[in-house]
């Protein structure tokens, strides 16, 4: 369904520390960085067929978060969303919302985390848990 997902950042270098830390959880690798056309740099990461972006803004105007947006990303256990969580919080992220832990919701059971990038984006950790049973 999507292309890639981008973040705009006012720092790219601090959002490099973070987001090399909380992706290097997932094992995404070093970034690929380029300029726009207007000379903003920009940071790509590719994961399995995924493109996380990171850029400051093409139109010169600060970066800023959006209100009820959230960028989720999957991981593989409850272990992964925690060390997620914490090389956020490491690495300057704010923890938000209620400690990671599991959530029983509609759709079943989620071991979930959720943080803020130093931008201010909201970031969410998820692992499906198996069925019961």
């Amino acid at each position: 369904m999507f292309s890639h997902v981008m973040l705009g950042t006012n720092d790219i270098e601090r959002a490099k520390r973070f987001y090399d830390a909380v992706l290097g959880v997932l094992g995404v690798g070093e970034p690929i960085r380029n300029l726009s056309a207007g000379g903003k740099a920009r940071l790509f990461y590719r994961h399995q067929g995924q493109t996380f972006c990171v850029s400051e803004p093409i139109n010169g105007d600060p970066a800023s978060f959006g209100n009820g947006s959230t960028i989720g990303f999957r991981c593989d256990s409850p272990e992964q969303v925690r060390a997620f969580h914490d090389a956020a919080v490491a690495h300057g992220g704010t923890s938000i919302e209620d400690p990671p832990g599991l959530r029983e919701v509609a759709m079943g059971s989620l071991y979930l985390a959720y943080v803020r990038d130093p931008d201010g984006n909201k970031l969410n950790a998820l692992h499906r848990m198996p069925p019961a049973g």
